[in-house]
C-alpha cells in the first residue's frame, strides 16, 4: 500500500505515535488509508450538508476494511459571489481544491482518496485532483436542491436573478422581489436547474469518476444516506483493484462527457472543466470537439435555464442512466470504464424509466435539432470562443457593439434601461488573467431576460457565463483583452456579426489600425493568490489552467508503481 511508507516498519514509529494520537489502532493503521476531502461549509447550502454526508460514507470505508481520514478544503460560493469582487475568486477556487487534494493525499501517502463536493468549482477539481494523481478513489456530488415556490410556481435561484432585472424594469415590485428571495431556495443542496453543478455532476458520472446514480439524488433525499454508505465500501474494493482514475478519463469517455452535456443544454463552464481534466489526465481534447458534438445532438433535455424542470425532476424521471440510455441508442455514446468496475453501459442496463416523464424527450423529437454550444473563430476571437445556444433559435447576429469595461459597468447600462434591441454588448477585462479569474456575467444576463431582452440582444466577453444564463451570449473570447485579443480593440458601435453556422465572430472595423494605440491595463493586484492565478493562468481555450502539463501516459506505471 502507498501507505506504507508512513506506517511500516520500526523506522515509522514516530508516524505511528501521531496516528494513534488521532484514536487510531493497530487494526486501523494496517487498513487502507482512505482521504475524505471534504468541500464542507455553511455559507452555501450547496456543501452546507456535505459534513453530515460524510458520516455514512466514513461508515462503508469501515464496514469494508478501510480506515477513512478526513480534511477540509474550500468552497466558493458562485450564487453569493456572483456580480461582486468574490466572483474573481469562483474559478480560481478551482485550481486551489485540486491542488489540496493532491497535496493531503501525497502529503501523507494515502492510499484512496474520495472528493466529496457541492458548488460548482469543486466538482471537476475533484476530477482534476483523481486524474493527476492517478490514486484509486471518485468524486461524490453531494447533490440538488429542491425547488422552491412562488405563488405555487417552482423557482430557482435563477428566478431570483430575473426578478432583480424585471424589478428594474418596473415589472415587480420590492414586496414581491422579497418574496422570490426568501422562497427561492428552501434548504441544502447545490442549484436546481441544469446548471454548472449539476451539468458537472452528470459529466463525472459519464467520464466514469462518480458511482452511477448516486449524483443524481437529491441532497436531502431520504436515498442519499445509503449511496453515500455504498460509496464508501466501493472505494475500498478499488484500492485493492489498482484501479486507474486514468483509465477512464479517455478521449472516448471525454467526448461521452461533452455529449452528455450538449444532449442536456448544459453549462458552458463544462468546455473550460472537461478541457481541464482532460489536460490532467494526458489526454489530447480540444476545443473543437464540443462543436463537433454538438452539431450532430439534439437537445433532448428540457431543464432549466431555458426548459421546465429541475434536477430533482430528472432524478424522478429516470436520472443520468436515462439520458445515457438514450444516448446510447442513438450510437452517439461509445461504452467505457467506471468506478464501479461495470462499463457505463452495463450501469445504465437496468435503470428504468418513469412512465409518463416529460424531462427526456425522443429523439425523433428533440427539444432542438442541435445542442448547446458552438465554437466560434474569426478576427474577434482568433483562439476560439464559446457560443451558448439553448434558449433561443437563432444561429446569427448582427448589431452595433456596446463596449464596457468589466461587468459593474455593463450592469449599469442594464439597469439603467441604456440596452436596445439589436445590440452586442461587449463586456471585456473579465478574462482568466484580465478579471482576473473570469467573473460570470449571470447579473448581466439574468437582468436582460428580466427586462424581456434576452431574444434582441447579443452578448460578447472574455469572461464566462453561470449555467443559469440563457439567450444568444458569446464567452470564452481568446486571446483575452489583458493579453491584446481583438475583443480589446472594439469600440463603441463597431458592427459585429456572430455566425454560429459559419463558425464566425468578426467586425469589420479596422482593428490593426487601432494596435498601435492599445496599452494593457495595470494590473489590479499586484500580491496574494490572484496575483499569482494572473501570472499562471493559460487561455479559455485550454481550459484557464494554472497546472504544468502531466506526465506523459507511457510514464505513468514509472511514476507510480
Amino acid at each position: 500500500m502507498r501507505s506504507d511508507q508512513i506506517k511500516k516498519g520500526p523506522d515509522r514509529a514516530p508516524a505511528r505515535a501521531m496516528l494513534r494520537a488521532t484514536g487510531l489502532g493497530d487494526k486501523e493503521i494496517a487498513q487502507p488509508l482512505i482521504a475524505i476531502v471534504n468541500t464542507w461549509s455553511d455559507v452555501t447550502p450547496c456543501n452546507s450538508h456535505l459534513r453530515e454526508l460524510a458520516e455514512p460514507l466514513k461508515a462503508g470505508i469501515r464496514a469494508a476494511g478501510g480506515t477513512p481520514i478526513e480534511f477540509g478544503s474550500i468552497v466558493v460560493s458562485d450564487g453569493i459571489s456572483m456580480g461582486s469582487e468574490g466572483m474573481k475568486c469562483s474559478l480560481m477556487s478551482r485550481e486551489l481544491v485540486a491542488d489540496s487534494i493532491e497535496l493531503v493525499t501525497r502529503g501523507h501517502c494515502l492510499d484512496g482518496v474520495v472528493a466529496l463536493v457541492g458548488c460548482d468549482k469543486t466538482i471537476p477539481a475533484g476530477a482534476m485532483a483523481l486524474a493527476r494523481l492517478d490514486v484509486p478513489g471518485m468524486v461524490i456530488y453531494g447533490g440538488s436542491i429542491m425547488p422552491g415556490h412562488h405563488r405555487g410556481i417552482p423557482i430557482t435561484i435563477q428566478d431570483v436573478f430575473q426578478a432583480v432585472g424585471a424589478h428594474a424594469a418596473g415589472k415587480i415590485d420590492t414586496a414581491e422581489l422579497t418574496e422570490i428571495e426568501k422562497e427561492a431556495c428552501p434548504g441544502a443542496g447545490a442549484c436546481g436547474g441544469q446548471f454548472t453543478a449539476n451539468t458537472m455532476a452528470m459529466a463525472l458520472t459519464t467520464l466514469g469518476l462518480s458511482p452511477m446514480g448516486v449524483n443524481d439524488i437529491p441532497a436531502i433525499h431520504p436515498d442519499k444516506a445509503q449511496a453515500m454508505h455504498d460509496c464508501g465500501m466501493r472505494v475500498v474494493q478499488q484500492v485493492r483493484e489498482g484501479q486507474s482514475p486514468r483509465s477512464m478519463v479517455s478521449l472516448e469517455s471525454l467526448r461521452n462527457a461533452a455529449t452528455v452535456v450538449t444532449a442536456t443544454a448544459g453549462s458552458t463552464n463544462a468546455v473550460l472543466h472537461l478541457l481541464a481534466i482532460a489536460r490532467e489526465a494526458g489526454v489530447d481534447f480540444d476545443i473543437d470537439e464540443f462543436d463537433e458534438i454538438s452539431r450532430k445532438t439534439p437537445i433532448i433535455a428540457d431543464l432549466k435555464p431555458a426548459g421546465r424542470f429541475t434536477a430533482p425532476d430528472l432524478f424522478t424521471a429516470g436520472g443520468t442512466p436515462l439520458v445515457i440510455n438514450h444516448l446510447r441508442q442513438a450510437g452517439l455514446l461509445i461504452d467505457t470504464a467506471t468506478v464501479s468496475g461495470r462499463s457505463l453501459f452495463d450501469e445504465c442496463a437496468d435503470h428504468t424509466e418513469t412512465p409518463g416523464q416529460e424531462v427526456i424527450v425522443p429523439f425523433d423529437r428533440p427539444i432542438k435539432p442541435r445542442g448547446g454550444f458552438g465554437i466560434l473563430y474569426g478576427n474577434l476571437a482568433p483562439e476560439g470562443c464559446v457560443a451558448k445556444l439553448a434558449g433561443h433559435g437563432e444561429f446569427a447576429f448582427t448589431g452595433p457593439a456596446r463596449v464596457y469595461e468589466g461587468e459593474q459597468e455593463a450592469f449599469a447600462a442594464v439597469q439603467a434601461r441604456t440596452i436596445n434591441a439589436g445590440d452586442v454588448i461587449v463586456i471585456r477585462n473579465e478574462g482568466p488573467c484580465g478579471g482576473p479569474g473570469m467573473r460570470e456575467m449571470l447579473a448581466v444576463t439574468a437582468a436582460l431576460v428580466g427586462q424581456g431582452l434576452d431574444t434582441s440582444v447579443a452578448l460578447l466577453t472574455d469572461g464566462r457565463f453561470s449555467g443559469a444564463t440563457y439567450g444568444f451570449m458569446v464567452g470564452h473570447v481568446a486571446p483575452e483583452a489583458a493579453h491584446g485579443g481583438p475583443i480589446a480593440l472594439l469600440r463603441e458601435g463597431d458592427m459585429i456579426t456572430i455566425d454560429v453556422d459559419q463558425r464566425r465572430v468578426y467586425t469589420d472595423a479596422d482593428l490593426a489600425a487601432r494596435r498601435a494605440d492599445w496599452k494593457p491595463r495595470p494590473r489590479q493586484y499586484t500580491s496574494g493568490a490572484l496575483a499569482k492565478y494572473a501570472y499562471l493562468v493559460s487561455s479559455a481555450s485550454k481550459g484557464a489552467v494554472t497546472a504544468f502539463p502531466p506526465a506523459p501516459r507511457e510514464s505513468l506505471a514509472a511514476k507510480n508503481p
